[in-house]
């Protein structure tokens, strides 16, 4: 296996699914204080999400509130109660392609804008046969770091 060329640099979201997200908002907003920040609805992914924020700046971290367009769907993003974990990546194709070489499954629809503006992808929850390696039942997102977050986690670590 040959040297990563990239750096997972911390957690840029969590995603939060249930039939309602007025009920998740009772808890994340009201009680833990978060602030609701933008909404993002999407037929073709069956969400309508509540974007969320936790901390600030590049260490802000996202947390998405999604109920389903209609719970008949798929996606069906509310019956995994925590849908998926984002991580900030420093290079997102560079990811991809050596994930994609060392066994790494990913979901279809490859590197596109996500809800926050930023580019993502999905590593699949399972693997198979010609990709072994998934997320054993955890979808996770590759989120392309900006130039500021990338700058502030190389200046976190190195202090």
């Amino acid at each position: 296996m040959s040297q990563r060329p990239f750096k997972i640099l911390g957690i840029q979201q969590i995603a939060i699914g249930g039939p309602s997200k007025e009920r998740l908002k009772t808890l994340w907003v009201d009680m833990l204080g978060l602030e609701v920040t933008g909404n993002f609805v999407s037929e073709r992914e069956n969400v309508d999400e509540d974007i969320c924020a936790l901390g600030s700046g590049p260490f802000k971290v996202e947390v998405d509130l999604m109920q389903p367009l209609d719970p008949e769907k798929k996606p069906a993003v509310h019956t995994t109660p925590l849908n998926h974990v984002g991580l900030w990546v420093d290079d997102l194709p560079q990811a991809v392609q050596w994930l994609s070489a060392n066994g790494v499954r990913f979901a279809p629809g490859g590197i596109r804008r996500g809800a926050a503006g930023f580019d993502i992808t999905f590593l699949h929850p399972k693997g198979n046969e010609e990709f072994p390696i998934g997320g054993e039942g955890v979808l996770v997102e590759l989120v392309q770091a900006p130039p500021e977050v990338v700058e502030a986690f190389a200046r976190l670590a190195a202090s």
